[in-house]
């Protein structure tokens, strides 16, 4: 594949990771604010498919794509400012879906399966998500300080 068919497969799995983990978090922030527990267990389910089909599915198609591009661009990912910048953004909002927000969605999952035919809201759900909200927010932000340095390559 040439560089610029590379750079659309890169920037395909940009909208789909960026679109899902923001529109995710708003749509999940507004489902607990309803503080109904069908409405909170539906979205919860849902946020667990949409990420292994959008996030997942986007992570893939950006490294293919950013791993394509240095191959056919012959540049040299850990010998260039950006690439090194956007390689540690990266993995870092990786490291912090990998270690706290997946293993709280799948907390959060399990007490609103249980919770989602009427049962109350345990405050454990409560907690866990201040911790999801906060930590996603981070988890966030790099990505979208990555797509600066990606544009901007300073």
């Amino acid at each position: 594949m040439s560089y610029l068919a590379f750079k659309v497969v890169h920037l395909l799995g940009v909208v789909l990771f960026l679109g899902n983990i923001i529109v995710t978090g708003v749509w999940k922030t507004l489902a607990d604010q309803t503080r109904e527990p069908p409405t909170i267990a539906y979205a919860q389910r849902l946020v667990t498919i949409t990420d292994w089909v959008f996030t997942l599915g986007g992570i893939v198609l950006i490294l293919i794509g950013a791993y394509g591009m240095v191959a056919a661009g012959g540049l040299d990912p850990l010998g260039t400012t950006w690439l090194i910048w956007g390689q540690g953004l990266f993995i870092a909002s990786g490291i912090i879906w990998a270690l706290i927000l997946i293993p709280t969605q799948v907390a959060q999952a399990r007490m609103a399966r249980d919770f989602a035919r009427g049962g109350t809201i345990p405050a454990r759900y409560w907690h866990l998500a201040r911790r999801w909200m906060i930590w996603g927010t981070i988890a966030t932000l790099l990505p979208l300080a990555n797509l600066y340095v990606m544009v901007v390559k300073p």
